[in-house]
């Protein structure tokens, strides 16, 4: 059996195997379409297709045929908050009569059609595009271009502008930065399913604090002006418009009085006569789904109002239905994630129910009456696929082996991609009916001699899975990897991998690239421990609510908790215990270390937020509230209290030009600890942003974790 050698984790061939991304169903269901990077490259990804009748798969479009060129600094930023990486060809949508696809690459638009096999460059005019799209009937293109939103009629390449103010702070059809990296809604614009009209968010930053960031590079630094909303300060002022084609008039819709709100998500009925969109309250405790009709915007009805005493999460489980007036919604209303059927005439039905957790709504197919869904009704660690009647009633599971499932569906019939991970098997993308039954592999990713993964998979392994009581009793789920040849006569070093903080979670039978540095780690005689503290997500509002209004307390208490259970365990070398994560899990490092250094030896925090008054306003607000309300709170939640107590062994690291956590929240903890005169480690990545992306940023800072590790524990 091979060793795993850091160096091996993220090169190339992929240790993961053929794992292909963008997964699509063809509307009319005879395709399945992938990314897929090619094998001297895992990064670079052409277009692949494989026939649903015959399973024969092969390239669709090579992405040499297209101009593959730099980004412009506003689609960078908007790949990092999709978490989208990579060369080639990186995004593609289909034609609804699945004989054209919509291809973006570098700031101009390419139209294949699947016909005559034509690529053709479409005149989109002078200047980048961004956020483009095919009209729901594929007669019109659409995109986004210097803060304006523009349509071209594909039958004549004529190009229309659809607002003509954007520019400066005046931002049309586009996302603001909080609705991106906070609230999921990656674009500003949603076209009417007739193609009638356009509606469109226009936003004015002008109020929101000018800030000048550095982004450090090895060759110099790059001085970036942002409108950054930090928490307790201005949002940017948002309103909703409906433009429509015919003739380019637009009606404003009356939002209400109270203009310092949110407007995360916005969606048309079948009609396309009539508009939702969803009111957000700056504190996050009111959410109203509301409906406008096109021919008067000054006059909103409330189709549900959800409330809260903390904060209410957003979703995307909003399915209005065409057979009858009733929506499909998801709700936390009885403390876990459930669907309700809804009628416009405010009739409600609750569809799941029990103490477990939805996750999304993945098709309703109104011609059988099912709703298709994924969650946790099975067990917590592991997401399956089921189904509930539209009428009500018993609820089917439809994936069946143990891991994590997620789907993609056919638009016109109930047949889906299953993609499926777990601890023991990479991802692997197969094609099933609606009752489950497999009928095709698309990539069976089979972990054989040929494999990536086979020279090192003997030595891969396994957790055990268990669970603790926090202190007010709730459970907390934890998994425990022990090392390679594991004796217990012998006692081990721990590393504590966390991340701690809200719609996350760790405790998943789940493949995950996070998990070749635990095996690393488990080669090299450490065991490997991570525990779900209270806030973390798919365990129902009481088990997240516990951290409203102070951060860092009830989650370092729960992994504290954990570290007594650990020290119970006679092959646990119990004064010799380390805590590692990044991001929310870097701040839960810092904060573990200097608030319980009698149960933390080291600490390795990467890209931490350590002043929450430092991070932006729908992240922050939501769990602390606005600082004025709540200063105590902000103040506790800091690193900055507690740095008295740090003793010893911490090592921090950071991305120079970070645009998500900045560079600041590190630097700041850097000058508290040289003015304490506590002596501890940075590393620093010139050009690096928060994801820490590159394989060889990821060979240093992994050598440089392991040699830590091994120096402080061992």
């Amino acid at each position: 059996m091979t060793p795993l050698a850091i160096e091996r984790l993220y090169d190339s061939p992929a240790l993961a195997g053929k794992s292909p991304r963008g997964l699509k169903l063809s509307p009319d269901g005879k395709r399945v379409t992938y990314l897929a990077g090619r094998k001297d490259n895992q990064h670079f990804y052409d277009l692949w297709q494989m026939d649903v009748a015959t399973g024969k798969q092969s390239i669709l479009l090579n992405a040499d045929k297209l101009t593959i060129g730099e980004l412009s600094d506003e689609e960078k930023a908007r790949r990092e908050r999709q978490r989208i990486y990579g060369q080639g060809i990186m995004e593609y949508f289909w034609a609804k009569d699945s004989k054209a696809l919509l291809i973006p690459a570098s700031g101009v638009l390419y139209y294949y059609s699947l016909t005559d096999g034509k690529v053709n460059l479409l005149p989109t005019g002078e200047g980048f595009v961004t956020d483009a799209r095919l009209s729901p009937k594929g007669q019109f293109v659409s995109f986004v271009r210097e803060q304006n939103l523009y349509v071209l009629e594909l039958s004549t390449n004529k190009v229309t502008a659809m607002t003509n103010d954007g520019g400066g702070a005046i931002k049309n059809a586009m996302a603001e930065f909080v609705a991106q990296e906070e609230m999921g809604r990656m674009t500003g614009y949603w076209w009417a399913p007739d193609e009638s009209a356009i509606a469109y968010t226009r936003i004015d930053e002008s109020a929101v604090e000018l800030v000048t960031r550095n982004e450090i590079y090895a060759d110099g630094i790059k001085l970036t002006e942002q409108r950054y909303p930090y928490a307790g300060k201005n949002n940017v002022a948002v309103t909703l418009g409906i433009v429509t084609l015919k003739d380019g008039k637009v009606s404003w819709v009356d939002l209400g009085e109270e203009q310092d709100i949110y407007l995360p998500r916005v969606k048309w009925l079948p009609d396309s006569q009539r508009l939702s969109y969803q009111w957000q309250s700056r504190d996050q405790q009111t959410l109203d789904l509301r409906l406008v009709s096109v021919d008067n915007t000054k006059v909103s009805t409330n189709l549900v109002e959800e409330r809260s005493d903390a904060w209410i999460n957003l979703h995307n489980d909003l399915r209005f239905l065409k057979q009858q007036e009733s929506f499909i919604w998801a709700s936390e209303r009885d403390g876990f994630n459930h669907l309700y059927l809804i009628g416009l005439d405010g009739q409600v039905k609750q569809l799941t129910s029990g103490d477990w957790t939805v996750d999304a709504v993945e098709l309703v197919d109104e011609q059988a009456g099912w709703v298709y869904f994924t969650g946790r009704k099975t067990i917590v660690t592991e997401k399956h696929l089921y189904r509930v009647p539209l009428t009500g009633g018993d609820i089917e599971r439809i994936s069946q082996r143990s891991g994590m499932h997620s789907t993609v569906f056919a638009d016109k019939e109930a047949i889906y991609l299953d993609y499926f991970n777990s601890l023991s098997q990479p991802p692997q993308i197969s094609l099933h009916n609606a009752t489950g039954e497999h009928l095709a592999w698309v990539e069976q990713n089979k972990v054989d001699k040929q494999h990536p993964l086979y020279p090192f998979f003997g030595q891969w392994q396994m957790p055990e899975f268990g669970h603790i009581s926090a202190e007010d009793g709730q459970a907390l789920q934890y998994r425990l990897f022990k090392p390679t040849n594991f004796s217990a006569d012998k006692k081990y070093p721990v590393v504590v991998r966390v991340y701690g903080g809200p719609h996350a979670q760790l405790v998943v039978n789940s493949w995950s690239e996070h998990d070749y540095f635990t095996q690393y780690l488990l080669q090299q005689g450490f065991i490997v421990f991570q525990l779900d503290n209270r806030g973390s997500a798919h365990r129902g509002t009481q088990f997240e609510h516990v951290i409203y209004k102070q951060l860092g307390e009830a989650e370092v208490n729960d992994q504290k908790s954990g570290v007594d259970y650990l020290r119970s365990l006679p092959f646990v070398d119990g004064d010799n215990i380390a805590l590692y994560g990044h991001s929310y899990g870097g701040y839960m490092a810092l904060m573990g270390l200097f608030k319980a250094p009698d149960y933390f030896k080291a600490a390795i925090s990467g890209a931490p937020v350590t002043d929450w008054a430092l991070y932006d306003t729908h992240y922050t607000e939501r769990y602390l509230s606005h600082p004025e309300k709540n200063a105590k709170g902000y103040e506790a939640s800091s690193v900055f209290p507690y740095v008295k107590g740090y003793q010893s062994g911490l090592l921090m690291y950071h991305g120079m030009a970070d645009d998500n956590v900045l560079f600041e929240n590190s630097t700041k903890v850097y000058k508290a600890l040289q003015d304490e005169g506590k002596l501890f480690q940075m590393i620093d990545y010139p050009g690096s942003k928060h994801s820490m992306r590159g394989n060889k940023v990821r060979t240093h800072l992994y050598r440089s974790l392991a040699d830590f590790l091994e120096r402080e524990l061992k």
